[in-house]
């Protein structure tokens, strides 16, 4: 495992985050505490020192779970927890992003990982009401008080993000150095926005959903229409991901694990650990072996050409203004005729857009 920076900070993760939302069986579908705990050591072997968990995964399993793993060594770990999604159905102020939600989220969460304070705290999901300044102003105050080190935000609008670190800067509160979105082969709108703001505002991207949901792993095959699948994996039929695109783009991954001798799992997750940015994949498992195998993506570079035809299978329609400001007319009224001559100067953007540094 190697290391990396976590975004406009000096802090030190492993280049893979464990996921831990399978810690835990209450939603019919995880790991029971054996298992959890040998995919836990499974990824310690290896390196890992940076887990992701949040305070409604498995009802607060998977936070008590993480907590209990790491006691004794907590110091060597980055702990990654959420707040956001309710956790008492019925009250208006048991969930969302106001300042107190956050303040009982985080004291809930201290006492389930059983810890003096978390490495990183994420605002899980924007819920369209709280004002940004009370949002930023809540985190440096808990960083402040010690209960924090770093903040992150998961699942918001790229404008949202990009107003909360302006204004972070400008009064000289904690910013975000990290964003946690879905981005996988199967889910790459990302990278009309979101992907370019994180890189203007130099924060990690931190993909969850990098398998697709397990789409991606071969184990879902479509013929005549009909999509299948064994019986024990998490997708099933009306899934929103079991679509005809999807599983076209699954099947080239396929075919390019057969050519290449890995997994379609390890070429999925190598193809995004190649992508431009600070990319740090959060990958799950249910199982020991199955994150073995996973991990060892990070020991795979995949070919240009094998690369070249993912993106293409993959390829989404980045939309007004992206490609409005690409076409030749707008080139030319843009630059004068005089983009030629600067050419050298420029570079491109994980969108695509062209720009000067």
């Amino acid at each position: 495992m190697k290391y990396r920076l976590l975004g406009r900070s000096g802090l030190r993760v492993s280049e893979i985050c464990l996921g831990t939302m399978t810690f835990g069986q209450e939603w019919g579908w995880g790991s029971d505490k054996a298992e959890s705990r040998n995919v836990f050591d499974t990824y310690v072997d290896r390196g890992g020192n940076f887990l992701d968990t949040a305070n409604r995964y498995t009802e607060g399993t998977s936070e008590t779970l993480v907590g209990e793993f790491i006691r004794g060594d907590r110091e060597r770990f980055i702990v990654a927890t959420k707040y956001s999604l309710y956790t008492t159905k019925g009250d208006p102020n048991a969930s969302g992003n106001q300042r107190k939600n956050t303040v009982q989220a985080v004291e809930a969460s201290l006492k389930r990982l059983g810890t003096d304070y978390i490495d990183l705290y994420y605002l899980h999901a924007w819920d369209a009401f709280t004002p940004v300044d009370e949002v930023m102003r809540a985190f440096d105050d808990l960083v402040r008080a010690g209960k924090i080190i770093y903040a992150g935000i998961s699942d918001t609008p790229a404008w949202i993000v990009s107003q909360a670190n302006t204004l972070a800067d400008l009064r000289g509160w904690t910013p975000f150095v990290g964003l946690q979105i879905e981005y996988s082969l199967i889910e790459r709108t990302v990278e009309r926005d979101l992907i370019p703001m994180a890189a203007a505002f130099d924060l990690a991207v931190l993909p969850w959903g990098p398998l697709g949901g397990g789409l991606l792993s071969g184990k879902y095959t479509s013929t005549n229409g009909a999509h299948t699948a064994p019986q024990d994996v998490r997708l099933k039929d009306g899934s929103l991901r079991l679509t005809d695109r999807n599983l076209a783009i699954a099947a080239e991954v396929v075919r390019v694990a057969q050519e290449v001798g890995h997994t379609p799992s390890q070429v999925a997750l190598a193809w995004l650990m190649q992508r431009p940015g600070k990319i740090i994949p959060i990958v799950g498992a249910r199982r020991a072996p199955q994150l073995a195998e996973t991990l060892d993506a990070t020991e795979i570079t995949l070919p240009a050409e094998q690369v070249k035809r993912l993106d293409a299978v993959s390829a989404i329609d980045l939309g007004f203004p992206h490609e409005w400001v690409t076409r030749d007319y707008m080139r030319e009224n843009l630059y004068g005729g005089t983009l030629p001559l600067i050419k050298d100067r420029f570079r491109t953007r994980p969108s695509g857009i062209a720009v000067i540094p």
